[in-house]
Protein backbone atom coordinates (compact mmCIF):
# COMPACT_ATOMS: atom_id res chain seq x y z
CA UNK A 1 0.00 0.00 0.00
CA UNK A 2 2.83 2.39 0.81
CA UNK A 3 4.38 1.64 -2.59
CA UNK A 4 1.25 2.82 -4.36
CA UNK A 5 1.05 5.96 -2.23
CA UNK A 6 4.70 6.71 -2.89
CA UNK A 7 4.22 6.15 -6.62
CA UNK A 8 1.28 8.56 -6.70
CA UNK A 9 3.19 11.20 -4.72
CA UNK A 10 6.19 10.92 -7.00
CA UNK A 11 4.28 11.07 -10.29
CA UNK A 12 1.49 13.45 -9.22
CA UNK A 13 -1.14 12.29 -11.70
CA UNK A 14 -3.56 14.84 -13.10
CA UNK A 15 -7.08 14.56 -11.76
CA UNK A 16 -10.10 15.76 -13.69
CA UNK A 17 -12.40 18.44 -12.40
CA UNK A 18 -14.07 17.46 -9.15
CA UNK A 19 -17.64 17.67 -10.50
CA UNK A 20 -16.92 15.76 -13.70
CA UNK A 21 -15.10 13.03 -11.76
CA UNK A 22 -18.08 12.54 -9.43
CA UNK A 23 -20.50 12.42 -12.37
CA UNK A 24 -18.40 9.76 -14.13
CA UNK A 25 -18.00 7.78 -10.92
CA UNK A 26 -21.76 7.82 -10.25
CA UNK A 27 -22.44 6.70 -13.84
CA UNK A 28 -20.02 3.79 -13.41
CA UNK A 29 -21.60 2.84 -10.08
CA UNK A 30 -25.04 2.87 -11.72
CA UNK A 31 -23.73 0.57 -14.46
CA UNK A 32 -22.35 -1.78 -11.81
CA UNK A 33 -25.72 -1.80 -10.01
CA UNK A 34 -27.43 -2.70 -13.30
CA UNK A 35 -25.02 -5.57 -13.82
CA UNK A 36 -25.63 -6.81 -10.27
CA UNK A 37 -29.40 -6.78 -10.84
CA UNK A 38 -28.99 -8.71 -14.10
CA UNK A 39 -26.76 -11.31 -12.46
CA UNK A 40 -29.17 -11.70 -9.55
CA UNK A 41 -32.14 -12.21 -11.88
CA UNK A 42 -30.17 -14.82 -13.87
CA UNK A 43 -29.33 -16.66 -10.67
CA UNK A 44 -33.00 -16.69 -9.69
CA UNK A 45 -33.95 -18.09 -13.11
CA UNK A 46 -31.27 -20.80 -12.85
CA UNK A 47 -32.46 -21.79 -9.40
CA UNK A 48 -36.04 -21.92 -10.63
CA UNK A 49 -35.02 -24.02 -13.64
CA UNK A 50 -33.06 -26.35 -11.37
CA UNK A 51 -36.01 -26.81 -9.01
CA UNK A 52 -38.38 -27.42 -11.94
CA UNK A 53 -36.01 -30.00 -13.43
CA UNK A 54 -35.62 -31.69 -10.06
CA UNK A 55 -39.37 -31.86 -9.49
CA UNK A 56 -40.02 -33.07 -13.05
CA UNK A 57 -37.44 -35.83 -12.63
CA UNK A 58 -38.83 -36.79 -9.24
CA UNK A 59 -42.43 -36.93 -10.47
CA UNK A 60 -41.51 -38.85 -13.63
CA UNK A 61 -39.43 -41.28 -11.57
CA UNK A 62 -42.29 -41.88 -9.14
CA UNK A 63 -44.77 -42.38 -11.98
CA UNK A 64 -42.47 -44.78 -13.82
CA UNK A 65 -41.77 -46.78 -10.68
CA UNK A 66 -45.51 -47.00 -9.95
CA UNK A 67 -46.15 -48.12 -13.53
CA UNK A 68 -43.44 -50.77 -13.31
CA UNK A 69 -44.74 -52.01 -9.98
CA UNK A 70 -48.38 -52.16 -11.08
CA UNK A 71 -47.76 -53.68 -14.51
CA UNK A 72 -44.84 -56.10 -14.27
CA UNK A 73 -43.46 -57.63 -17.46
CA UNK A 74 -44.02 -61.33 -17.94
CA UNK A 75 -40.81 -63.35 -18.21
CA UNK A 76 -39.69 -64.05 -21.75
CA UNK A 77 -39.05 -67.49 -23.09
CA UNK A 78 -35.43 -67.66 -24.15
CA UNK A 79 -34.90 -69.19 -27.56
CA UNK A 80 -31.41 -67.86 -28.14
CA UNK A 81 -31.75 -64.34 -29.59
CA UNK A 82 -29.49 -61.63 -28.18
CA UNK A 83 -32.40 -59.29 -27.48
CA UNK A 84 -34.24 -61.89 -25.43
CA UNK A 85 -31.09 -62.72 -23.46
CA UNK A 86 -30.57 -59.02 -22.72
CA UNK A 87 -34.21 -58.67 -21.63
CA UNK A 88 -33.87 -61.72 -19.40
CA UNK A 89 -30.68 -60.34 -17.86
CA UNK A 90 -32.38 -57.01 -17.13
CA UNK A 91 -35.56 -58.58 -15.77
CA UNK A 92 -34.52 -58.28 -12.14
CA UNK A 93 -32.84 -54.89 -12.65
CA UNK A 94 -35.48 -52.87 -14.44
CA UNK A 95 -35.50 -50.23 -11.70
CA UNK A 96 -31.84 -49.51 -12.37
CA UNK A 97 -32.53 -49.18 -16.09
CA UNK A 98 -35.41 -46.79 -15.47
CA UNK A 99 -33.22 -44.82 -13.06
CA UNK A 100 -30.52 -44.47 -15.70
CA UNK A 101 -33.12 -43.30 -18.22
CA UNK A 102 -34.42 -40.73 -15.71
CA UNK A 103 -30.90 -39.43 -15.03
CA UNK A 104 -30.30 -39.12 -18.78
CA UNK A 105 -33.59 -37.23 -19.15
CA UNK A 106 -32.58 -34.79 -16.39
CA UNK A 107 -29.17 -34.25 -17.97
CA UNK A 108 -30.75 -33.66 -21.36
CA UNK A 109 -33.19 -31.17 -19.85
CA UNK A 110 -30.33 -29.29 -18.19
CA UNK A 111 -28.43 -29.13 -21.49
CA UNK A 112 -31.50 -27.82 -23.32
CA UNK A 113 -32.08 -25.18 -20.61
CA UNK A 114 -28.45 -24.09 -20.92
CA UNK A 115 -28.67 -23.79 -24.71
CA UNK A 116 -31.95 -21.91 -24.47
CA UNK A 117 -30.37 -19.43 -22.06
CA UNK A 118 -27.35 -18.93 -24.35
CA UNK A 119 -29.67 -18.24 -27.29
CA UNK A 120 -31.41 -15.46 -25.35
Amino acid sequence: MKDIEQFLRDNKPETPEEGQFLIETNARLSAVEGIKKTVDSERRRWRTALVVALLAGLVSGILLMAFITLYPVKPLQVDGSILEKAALALEGRKEILIGIIAVCALALGTVFMTRKKEAI
